[in-house]
């Protein structure tokens, strides 16, 4: 059995706050603001997941109002989301992310984003894809004021 998943993320742009994607550090003088590390990329992520395997979404999973969350490593969360769907007979067959961001530019920092994912789900890197891209500076993000991502997901059933 196969099944669909898509998830969506965005995040304020601030500074004073490191700007995480996909678990990788990236120099920019703003960061994302968020309860946790506001991984917009790896959130998007997790809810598609878990939006495939219709088990709720993040929030459920990791309120922003629990403080064992704060400040809070997405890729942790990532594989603890990857625990539960492998728990409920699910793993990932394939992952598409888009994050869309005005600047900094993200295609040197692709690869190891797929490399975090990947070693996170536990999945070889191939079934991992991360695009980025502009805005052309319409809207919020084309407007530098945030960041948003989207990420569409196959599941399969491994009971």
């Amino acid at each position: 059995m196969l099944r669909i998943g898509h998830g969506y993320d965005v995040h304020r742009l601030t500074e004073g706050r490191k700007l995480i994607l996909g678990g990788v550090y990236i120099p920019f003088e703003k960061g994302l603001l968020g309860h946790s590390d506001a991984d917009v990329l790896t959130h998007a992520v997790m809810d598609s997941m878990l939006g495939a395997c219709a088990l709720g979404d993040i929030g459920k999973l990791f309120p922003d109002n629990d403080d064992r969350f704060k400040g809070a490593d997405s890729l942790v969360l990532l594989r603890r989301v990857t625990e539960i769907l492998f728990k409920n007979g699910w793993r990932l067959s394939n992952l598409d992310v888009t994050v869309a961001a005005q600047s900094p530019k993200l295609s040197p920092h692709i690869q190891k984003m797929r490399e975090n994912l990947s070693a996170a789900i536990g999945c070889d890197i191939s079934r991992i894809s991360v695009k980025a891209t502009t805005e052309e500076h319409l809207g919020f993000t084309g407007e530098g004021l945030g960041m948003s991502a989207t990420a569409v997901c196959l599941v399969e059933s491994i009971g």
